[in-house]
């Protein structure tokens, strides 16, 4: 029997701090992240990607100036790929929504980031997908 793959969209979100680039990251359940959450059935991943990140960030200036680009981790989590798209806030100060289902936020924290500092908060499995970011976004 095959496993059925898990299917999750989300945003690095990345705003201008002088001449360079921060990220936001997010931590829940002790794991620094970017938003994200699970494909719902009939809905595609780009609608996902932005639905999930206005619930747990409450961000709504969020430009695709990147378009539809994306960049998928490899199976993580009993076979889930989380695919994110890359979007610029103008947005500095975060307030964590509260979740309605579980009457708190999803995150405990959140924190900008520069690309260096991200890679010591992010899980290994995110490692392509900040390269990705860095890449795009400061391509020299």
């Amino acid at each position: 029997m095959t496993a059925q793959l898990q299917r999750a969209a989300g945003i690095v979100v990345a705003r201008r701090h002088g001449a360079s680039w921060r990220l936001l990251v997010l931590k829940a359940f002790g794991v620094w992240g970017f938003p994200k959450g699970l494909i719902e059935e009939g809905e595609a991943a780009f609608e996902t990607a932005k639905r999930e990140t206005a619930e747990e960030t409450g961000l709504d200036d969020l430009a695709f100036d990147f378009g539809e680009a994306y960049k998928e981790t490899l199976p993580y989590a009993h076979g889930k790929i989380a695919r994110y798209y890359l979007a610029v806030t103008a947005t500095d100060h975060i307030t964590l929504p509260i979740n309605h289902d579980l009457g708190h936020p999803e995150h405990d924290e959140w924190r900008w980031v520069g690309f260096d500092e991200a890679e010591d908060y992010l899980p290994p499995r995110l490692a392509a997908v900040l390269d990705w970011a860095r890449a795009t976004l400061d391509p020299d």
